[in-house]
């Protein structure tokens, strides 16, 4: 990838928020929500107050049991029974609550990304005495990547705190505006950057993850293809599990970044403070809170941003 491809790379950028957005909503309520034994149990508790102790029943002859209040939280908690739940009660307009604020972000956190990656890059060559144009180590890929994280949340740290914030409560704010004016007016920019740091902590190893496991992916297409360059389907392929291997990575910083940006002031002192209640109050579980629907979201969405990319580039070495 070169600098010059940057003029362009925001394209991709369009395409992952909106095939990513719903996906994207529902892994922050999963990381916000109550743990699922709670809210399970607060189910059958009810419908045993309702049903004088008789939630569970013996189905068959074989001993089964039938907890149907159980099984309906289960299902709510679900990624797809969310999905399904957020459509019926809110409308497609529901699925994309607080994309707006990404929206925003993504013009300049993409281009900002893939210009660092570059940037890095290029240091790593100079760092090491390699040609302009040699290639990368897997490991150097990697680096360079981790590189571009910090630019990368640096950028998105403020438009997530919106965007979690939209997604979580949807009552108090009546667009992006209003909610950043708000947290704003809460506490000024330090209220706006708040959980900055987060993603700062979760994009570093996160994008590390991501542009190694890219690279060595396409490397592996081109072997076996036996061409110069991946194919179109290698390409979705190297991508959209480049994205997996993003969150796999990513995902306890991510879920504890969330928690920090939506709770209200006071509840926590610090990230560490978060980790700590969260693991105290939930279990180390929780911190994975959310990686189902991370995983959806992460294949579609990085294989047509990755493969836009790509695209973008052939175009312009074609000049």
């Amino acid at each position: 990838m070169q600098l010059d491809s940057t003029q362009l790379n925001t394209t991709p950028g369009f395409c992952n928020v909106f095939v990513g957005h719903p996906l994207d909503l529902m892994k922050v309520r999963q990381q916000t929500a109550p743990s699922p034994s709670s809210a399970a149990r607060a189910a059958i508790a009810q419908s045993v107050n309702k049903t004088g102790g008789m939630a569970m029943a013996r189905v068959g002859g074989n001993g089964a049991i039938n907890m149907t209040a159980a099984t309906a939280a289960a299902a709510e908690e679900s990624t797809l029974g969310m999905l399904r739940g957020v459509f019926v009660k809110e409308g497609f307009r529901g699925l994309y609550r607080g994309v707006s604020a990404p929206l925003v972000a993504v013009t300049p956190a993409f281009a900002v990304n893939f210009w660092s990656f570059d940037m890095a890059s290029r240091g790593l060559r100079k760092v090491y005495n390699q040609s302009p144009t040699s290639q990368l180590s897997i490991s150097q890929t990697a680096l360079a990547g981790g590189f571009s994280g910090v630019a990368l949340a640096t950028i998105i740290g403020p438009s997530e705190r919106i965007k979690c914030l939209m997604q979580v409560d949807k009552q108090k704010y009546s667009g992006f505006v209003d909610c950043a004016r708000q947290v704003y007016a809460e506490g000024g920019l330090r209220s706006i950057f708040r959980g900055t740091g987060g993603a700062i902590l979760r994009d570093v190893p996160g994008n590390a993850a991501y542009f190694g496991s890219y690279e060595l992916l396409k490397r592996a297409a081109i072997q076996i293809e036996g061409n110069d360059k991946p194919s179109t389907a290698a390409i979705l392929l190297a991508g959209g599990f480049a994205g997996v291997a993003n969150w796999v990575v990513a995902i306890p910083m991510d879920t504890v970044k969330t928690r920090w940006q939506t709770a209200p002031a006071g509840t926590y002192k610090n990230l560490p403070d978060v980790v700590r209640t969260l693991i105290r109050t939930e279990g180390v579980p929780a911190l994975f809170r959310g990686l189902s629907a991370s995983l959806m979201r992460a294949f579609p969405a990085n294989a047509a941003c990755l493969c836009g990319v790509e695209t973008v580039k052939g175009m312009i070495e074609e000049r």
